[in-house]
């Protein structure tokens, strides 16, 4: 009988312990960051570079898992139907979020599967050309442009992607008529343009500058508000089209019912990894700049963002399925 009450006693109180020791022990195994786009993109580049530092911080290694496929769908699909504890993350783009809900028709997960972790950095988009292409800037291309219908091409990393949309929506603003040339990642779309393929893409700045520097691309406009201190020389494109602007931004997610308290530490060491100079000075130099809002902050700005971007979808009639 002792024994029992024993026994009794010791499971009652594993029991009202488990909480507070799941809170303590997590992570308990390595954290995977599941990103839906190939290696080489402005994404990728993130988050490798984030990765040592959090591994520091959280005592756990950081896996980084490249899951392309259809806008990121599948990195997306891949958290939705993972276990949420806290132990496999989203990293996802402005498209990932809030561009697909409209742009397909019949997504394998909602955008209510998901717990909002971060709004993780904003990121300039810039307007790249051959280096062999004749025009001087954005003035002469649209000049161009408005007189070759059709003749003009654009690469991206994927149809309905943010590289696509921008070029869309800076084909409307300017007036003129171009070619969409899709590809699977935005290595493969900058290679392209790189070779002459291709005319011109709309990326993040960290995936084309160091092209630049090279000479193997040319910078053409900057797409955000500002231009950018890494390449002060280059104008915004609102200064030949105003109103004209691209910004895309990256964010963070977790599988729904992820405790709340993981969600917190997670936050917690990504802010600290943002807080590092050495991680700031070199997110500058990617055209990044670093945000790491709370998780209710994130919710409220991915909601804002899914119904101005599906309004854009809608209004140009794209669809990927």
């Amino acid at each position: 009988m002792q024994r029992r009450q024993l026994l009794t006693s010791a499971v009652a109180l594993a029991a009202s312990a488990t909480p507070s020791a799941w809170a303590q022990s997590f992570p308990a195994r390595p954290i995977r960051i599941v990103i839906g786009f190939p290696p080489g993109g402005g994404i990728d580049i993130l988050a490798r570079l984030m990765a040592p530092k959090m591994t520091d911080s959280l005592g756990q290694p950081i896996v980084i898992e490249n899951k392309p496929g259809a806008n990121g769908v599948l990195g997306m699909d891949t958290v939705a139907k993972s276990s949420p504890d806290g132990h496999t993350v989203l990293l996802g783009t402005l498209g990932n979020f809030s561009v697909n809900q409209a742009l397909y028709s019949n997504l394998p997960y909602q955008n209510n599967q998901f717990a909002p972790l971060t709004l993780l950095a904003s990121v300039s988009f810039v307007l790249f050309v051959n280096p062999g292409m004749p025009w001087k800037n954005l003035g002469e291309l649209i000049a161009y442009g408005r007189v070759n219908p059709g003749k003009l091409n654009f690469s991206s990393s994927g149809s309905g992607g943010l590289p696509h949309l921008a070029g869309e929506l800076f084909a409307k603003a300017a007036g003129m008529r171009m070619t969409h040339v899709p590809y699977k990642g935005s290595a493969l779309s900058i290679n392209d343009v790189m070779s002459g393929q291709v005319q011109m893409t709309f990326e993040a700045a960290a995936a084309g500058i160091q092209h630049v520097k090279s000479g193997r691309l040319r910078a053409l406009a900057a797409l955000g508000p500002n231009r950018l201190p890494f390449l002060s020389d280059v104008p915004t494109a609102a200064e030949t089209l105003p109103g004209f602007e691209v910004v895309n931004w990256y964010g963070m997610a977790c599988p729904i019912g992820t405790p709340k308290e993981n969600l917190a530490k997670l936050h917690e060491h990504i802010a600290k990894a943002l807080a590092v100079p050495e991680i700031i000075e070199k997110m500058s130099g990617m055209g990044l700049q670093p945000v790491a809002s709370t998780p209710e902050e994130f919710g409220r700005f991915w909601a804002m963002e899914e119904k101005k971007w599906g309004q854009v979808v809608r209004d140009a009639n794209i669809k990927a399925g």
